[in-house]
């Protein structure tokens, strides 16, 4: 297994294509990973910021090819997991629900609301293996806040806090949705952070998203083109650079220990069960 290859306390970042661009980074290796569950979206690349090494992975793919719903969540988790990744942040573009959150803040929530329809494969337990593992606090405070502090260094606009719900897409909401959504309590909607930070609970991981506000979705009579939803977003990843640049090397210099909940989680006599599916859990709760 590629595991044993890497150290346990890995950082790894999933978002968008961009950080191959990023000023200073050094792209190690390439690496084709297989898994139990399919092919990731993309290579898993290795890359160094000065004596940080850490793993990333486009969630679209790069050239932005998969819709939200065609990510293989299980399949990039997993990979990141069998990369030695322990911290996984995930960045990805959002719309706001709350006046108080501009387009362009980036928001660091502490919640998650699943709004999905079903289509997307959101455990890596069934097929005889029974555990549950909790997700009641999906963000790990402690990357949350280096990556809240990240985000004032950089000059950022940011808020800490709030409920992402997360919806099926790929198309947005309806107003009467929007509208439900912010009853809700809701601060930011999305399209990708759901099942990837409950699958990151599943691995052992410690999980948290910086979340980019393009636009404030349809519940504000607000006219926005696409054009200015792109502006915003160019102006966003930009931002993010300068964000993830600082937080890797802060990272470097403040790790701090996991304790995987998971374990607690696995019900199922492990001598019972396939070589193959022995294999899949000494990943997950490596």
């Amino acid at each position: 297994m590629i595991i044993d290859q890497f150290s346990q306390e890995n950082l790894g970042i999933i978002g968008g294509s961009g950080i191959y661009q990023m000023e200073g980074i050094e792209i190690i290796k390439e690496h084709m990973i297989e898994t139990p569950f399919g092919r990731p979206s993309d290579a898993v690349i290795e890359a160094k910021l000065s004596d940080e090494v850490f793993f990333f992975l486009a969630r679209h793919a790069r050239g932005h090819k998969l819709l939200p719903h065609e990510i293989n969540y299980r399949a990039n988790v997993y990979a990141m997991k069998q990369c030695g990744v322990r911290y996984l942040l995930s960045v990805s573009a959002v719309g706001s629900l709350k006046e108080e959150l501009p387009p362009t803040t980036f928001v660091l929530p502490d919640q998650f609301i699943d709004w999905t329809k079903g289509q997307r494969k959101r455990t890596f337990f069934g097929d005889g293996i029974i555990a549950h593992v909790s997700t009641a606090n999906p963000i790990d405070p402690k990357l949350q806040k280096l990556a809240a502090n990240s985000c004032e260094h950089a000059g950022v606009n940011f808020h800490v806090g709030g409920s992402y719900v997360c919806i099926e897409g790929p198309q947005f909401s309806t107003k009467a949705e929007s509208a439900i959504y912010r009853r809700f309590g809701a601060s930011i909607i999305g399209m990708t952070n759901v099942p990837e930070s409950f699958l990151a609970k599943e691995a052992g991981m410690s999980y948290a998203t910086i979340a980019m506000v393009t636009d404030y979705d349809c519940w504000k009579e607000e006219h926005c083109t696409v054009d200015e939803i792109m502006k915003v977003m160019g102006t966003n990843n930009s931002m993010a650079h300068k964000v993830l640049l600082d937080f890797i090397l802060k990272f470097s210099s403040n790790k701090f220990y996991v304790n995987p909940e998971n374990k607690l989680g696995v019900l199922t006599n492990r001598d019972t069960l396939s070589t193959d599916k022995q294999e899949i859990l000494d990943v997950l709760l490596q």
